[in-house]
């Protein structure tokens, strides 16, 4: 059998491998709205209220919150009930709000709402354990399928760490086989290490060996290629962990090009269904909080207008989408209007700061206006913070992967705010923590996440006080 041959075999078992776990990430993503949604049909029914439309859209509502997500970051290891519990609270408390809001909350049958926000997480939990039971069954061709692993790098090891630490994923580790010595390897125990790699054929015949995967440098084509052909008389599955995987990816996944197979290693999370769902977010938050804070804005407008000369609105270029200038608003809150090629950040007891621009800047009402970017298409509700033109050409050359945050649109709040990380930057050190958390919420979001980050921005407004 010659290398083409051996690599046919690898596309086609490759394919099959990623059909199941395509059909293990749609069950993951789908598994928590479906239960939601059933337990509301099946309670209803129980207590006999009619299950009419308010109901209906009530479902619709949480599969549109819950669905959109990274399967990876599903319920799995220590925590799961608290990491059930504080979702669904999330989504309870947001719907209850809209209730209120739209009051609509009294369409609906008190016993049944409260029977169906104390159970579903109790389900919940209840299903991420037996999927957690049944997924290795299904992923594996006998239950947990043993595997091993060519190449004992840093790479090997990484991918053998996560198969210990996600049992979902049916992979049991037998060991690693590398040319090198275990004492050369550094952190591997000498009973780890297998044999060389051509040692690797001869022992899955001989052990009924599932799976190898194969975590050697890019650099070592010459052995991969040899090492494909001599696996090829086994029946073991085989795949290739590129070494390029070490890099730290922001939204990580394969796609294909006219055929040919391509791995996105920075990609932004709001492509296809994701950045509908993204739109839409921001113009149903940015309409409601515009309409609700109308007549704050207005009281708030005349205050500036009266406490110095100058206009209401504030104008300044920060850097939107994909690093293109923008335009953003907020309220007047100092005496000057700085936007050139160095804009100094505002400090406690700020000459150029007005007194009710302070009482602006404490509160965060400033960026109010900011809605209207929102709904412009120019800003998000949330997403890493808009720095001035200025202050982005001097960070994005002290800290690495800086840019990487211009992969989405910039918000009125984000992660990094309701995690400490707001006001004055007087040290590389903040803006370094700000970025990390940026770079989190591109890597793990998900609409839950953003209304997460909304609810925790009310009470962060009312007991921070590093904005000045």
């Amino acid at each position: 059998m010659n290398v083409d041959q051996v690599l046919s075999g690898f596309a086609q078992e490759s394919a099959l491998a990623g059909q199941r776990l395509s059909w293990l990430a749609f069950v993951r993503k789908t598994l928590d709205p479906l239960i939601a949604g059933t337990a509301l049909v099946v309670i209803a029914a129980l207590i006999g209220e009619p299950f009419d439309r308010p109901y209906v859209a009530v479902c619709a509502l949480v599969f549109a919150l819950m669905f959109p997500r990274n399967p990876h970051s599903l319920y799995h290891g220590r925590g799961m009930f608290r990491k059930v519990l504080l979702e669904w609270s999330m989504v309870v408390a947001l719907l209850v709000f809209l209730g209120l809001v739209t009051n609509s909350l009294w369409w609906f049958y008190p016993p049944v709402l409260l029977t169906w926000f104390v159970t579903v997480p109790f389900l919940i939990f209840g299903a991420h354990l037996a999927l957690l039971a049944v997924a290795p069954r299904l992923l594996g061709a006998n239950g947990y399928r043993r595997a091993v692993i060519a190449g004992a790098s840093q790479l090997g090891r990484a991918v053998a760490a996560q198969f210990a630490a996600k049992p979902i994923l049916g992979i049991k580790v037998a060991g690693f086989f590398d040319d090198r010595s275990a004492g050369r390897l550094g952190q591997l125990d000498e009973g780890d290490l297998l044999g060389r790699l051509d040692d690797l054929p001869g022992y899955v015949g001989e052990h009924g060996i599932g799976a190898i995967f194969i975590a050697l440098p890019m650099a070592s084509q010459p052995r991969i290629l040899k090492l494909l052909d001599e696996i090829g008389n086994t029946t073991a599955s085989v795949y290739f962990v590129p070494d390029v995987l070490m890099y730290d990816m922001i939204q990580a996944r394969i796609d294909h090009v006219g055929g040919m197979p391509l791995v996105a290693v920075c990609e932004s999370p709001f492509v296809g269904v994701n950045g509908l769902i993204k739109r839409l977010e921001d113009i149903v938050l940015s309409a409601l909080f515009l309409v609700l804070s109308a007549p704050l804005m207005l009281a708030i407008a005349v205050g500036v207008k009266l406490s110095s000369p100058g206009p209401v609105l504030f104008k300044q270029r920060r850097y939107g989408l994909d690093g293109k200038q923008i335009i953003v608003y907020k309220f007047r809150t100092m005496r000057v209007m700085e936007d050139g090629a160095q804009v100094a950040q505002a400090q406690k007891n700020d000459p150029r700061v007005t007194r009710f621009g302070a009482w602006l800047r404490r509160t965060s009402l400033d960026e109010l206006p900011q809605f209207v970017n929102v709904l412009q298409g120019r800003m998000s509700v949330v997403g890493p913070r808009p720095h001035a033109v200025a202050h982005n050409e001097l960070y994005r050359r002290l800290i690495k992967r800086y840019m990487i945050r211009h992969k989405v649109r910039p918000g009125i709040t984000g992660l990094a705010q309701v995690n400490g990380c707001r006001g004055e930057t007087e040290v590389v050190e903040k803006m370094h923590a700000r970025v990390e958390y940026d770079i989190k919420y591109i890597r793990e979001w998900s609409l839950t996440l953003d209304l997460a980050i909304v609810l925790k921005t009310v009470f962060v407004l009312f007991g921070d006080n590093k904005a000045y």
